[in-house]
């Protein structure tokens, strides 16, 4: 449990905290297109994209017993709670809370960095990440990757 809090300081919170600060030091600019109700849709993506991650994590340290560090990977394939609807939920989360964070404070540097970090996430996963899970977890992760879809949640039937 001590790895997954640690390694979410270091990666989540540096990825969709840190240098979201460093982009835009979280400066309010004028609403984009003057619509301020943006900023209320950005406030409910951070929180959203908070609880997901923080659910993942947790998740990864008590059913997967690890971290989703590649030094400390999970020792079981996890494919419950938000797994059962998408298999990347903690990237999505992060992501979630950049956006949110751009709309918060009408970034447009954030938008672009949000886009840099979803292209980033979709090369790791494509090269390494599922690669890497076939190799070690097999027809299991097979059959996961049957039913649930990389990145546009589905819900369950």
């Amino acid at each position: 449990m001590f790895g997954s809090a640690l390694f979410f300081f270091i990666a989540p919170g540096t990825v969709a905290g840190v240098i979201p600060w460093w982009i835009s030091r979280w400066h309010m600019s004028a609403s984009f297109f003057g619509i301020v109700p943006l900023r209320a849709l950005g406030i409910s993506l951070i929180a959203a994209g908070l609880a997901v991650v923080v659910e993942s994590f947790v998740r990864f340290a008590l059913q997967g017993l690890g971290t989703p560090a590649p030094i400390a990977p999970a020792q079981r394939l996890v494919v419950s709670g938000l797994y059962r609807y998408v298999r990347n939920p903690m990237y999505l989360g992060v992501l979630a809370a950049i956006v949110g964070q751009a709309l918060l404070f009408s970034s447009v540097g954030l938008l672009v960095y949000a886009v840099v970090v979803a292209l980033s996430f979709q090369a790791f996963v494509v090269i390494y990440e599922e690669p890497t899970l076939r190799a070690t977890f097999g027809s299991d992760y097979e059959a996961f990757c049957a039913r649930v879809p990389r990145w546009i949640p589905r819900a369950r039937r």
